[in-house]
């Protein structure tokens, strides 16, 4: 089941992108592009979800419905 989730993503002084999540605590990805950074994070927190789920921890994240809201960066 797809789940949302909400990250904040800063461009670091080194010129790397950083990805958290207060929805996921411990999603922590980092990268060179906000694209990489993305695909890092998603990697991340399916890895946490699975592992929550393994000791039965619930996530607190709401799925994904029929409409949601998607920033989209272009440039």
């Amino acid at each position: 089941m797809e789940k949302i989730l909400n990250l904040k993503i800063e461009k670091l002084p080194e010129g790397v992108y950083l990805a958290t999540s207060e929805d996921l605590p411990g999603l922590v990805a980092q990268g060179q592009t906000i694209a990489e950074t993305l695909e890092i994070a998603r990697d991340v927190a399916q890895k946490l979800l699975e592992a929550m789920a393994e000791r039965k921890q619930p996530d607190g994240l709401q799925p994904v419905g029929d409409r949601f809201d998607y920033p989209l960066v272009v440039g």
